[in-house]
């Protein structure tokens, strides 16, 4: 009768549950009660709308068919992939790989997750000689062929379209950093802070090849290509042996509800609908009390997750964490 009695209770909770709103109090606080390998708390204001969530998820459902050709590493026999690996200490003198970016309100995390790449890797294959800040706001304004702007994009496209054309330098939102800043304000989607409200609907900006007035380089002249683009098969060794070989890849996966809500810990998904596909940058691997996991940084700002990074389950694809990993390789590559 006991064991009845728990049985329809529980039934009750769960069924109760998926009738919470995505970014309610009851959400978490259901997320919180539960043991996991992760720890749920508020990113986002509860009175945000779910369209705007909706629109930070920027990888299009058909990118992986516009992935460039597969480049397959082949490991060295007797090489040791190590336990654990963080590209922030293996290289301490590019800091790119430290740096955690905004999106904003727009869907362009495809182009963020790849110019973080692309800037990590040309300090890395440069010994930390070059620092170059690949600017999201000329990939996003003007590669045509990367998809829709604001409206989600390719990532495997962004990467060719650094080979093919090449893309010029640009920092944060006013940060006057480079040839093209970032034009779209990062905004306070987590609690009160000091940025301004959110909105829905960041419109793609207009393409123009031209630099900032204070930029004394030419657009031309500070266009900065790639020299190979390639995606990295679903295979574990494979993706570890190509962060600690070239430095972090561009990854793309599923973003569930309670995404949302991570804070710190291994995430793997257990609650809510899927919202879309949503790339991001991935740093390296360890485990956590016994629990594999891919560290990653976001383009949600610092004030979400755990200061902007994330660990998510590794070796079991979860969520598609490693069918979707895209890089390249730059001019300054020997």
């Amino acid at each position: 009768m006991k064991l009845l009695l728990w049985a329809l209770l529980v039934g009750v909770a769960a069924g109760s549950f998926l009738n919470y709103p995505p970014l309610s109090d009851e959400f978490i606080t259901v997320l919180q009660s539960e043991d996991s390998t992760w720890k749920a708390g508020r990113n986002f204001n509860k009175h945000l709308s779910m369209r705007y969530i909706h629109r930070l998820m920027g990888v299009h459902p058909d990118s992986k068919l516009y992935l460039p050709e597969v480049h397959h590493h082949e490991i060295p026999e007797g090489f040791a992939i190590p336990t654990e690996f963080d590209s922030r200490s293996a290289w301490p003198m590019c800091p790119t790989i430290r740096e955690i970016r905004d999106q904003g309100s727009c869907g362009s995390c495809w182009a963020f997750g790849a110019v973080e790449v692309m800037s990590d890797r040309v300090c890395i294959h440069s010994k930390g000689k070059e620092n170059f800040h690949f600017s999201s706001e000329d990939l996003v304004s003007c590669c045509h062929s990367c998809g829709f702007g604001c409206n989600g994009g390719f990532p495997g496209s962004a990467f060719k379209y650094w080979v093919n054309i090449g893309i010029v330098s640009g920092g944060a939102y006013n940060s006057s950093q480079g040839c093209q800043p970032y034009e779209i304000p990062p905004c306070e989607h987590h609690i009160k802070g000091p940025r301004p409200k959110c909105s829905e609907g960041g419109i793609t900006p207009k393409c123009a090849r031209t630099c900032e007035a204070s930029y004394k380089v030419d657009y031309n002249d500070d266009l900065h290509h790639g020299r190979k683009a390639y995606s990295i098969r679903s295979d574990e060794d494979q993706i570890k042996y190509e962060i600690m070989t070239n430095g972090p890849v561009e990854g793309a996966f599923t973003v569930y509800v309670d995404f949302l809500h991570y804070k710190s810990g291994v995430y793997k998904h257990r609650h809510g609908l899927p919202l879309g596909g949503h790339a991001i940058r991935v740093l390296g691997w360890g485990e956590e009390d016994g629990t594999p996991y891919w560290l990653c940084a976001n383009s949600w700002n610092s004030d979400w997750g755990d200061g902007g990074l994330f660990k998510i389950l590794r070796g079991s694809d979860e969520c598609g964490i490693e069918s979707e990993i895209t890089t390249g390789l730059p001019e300054t590559s020997e």
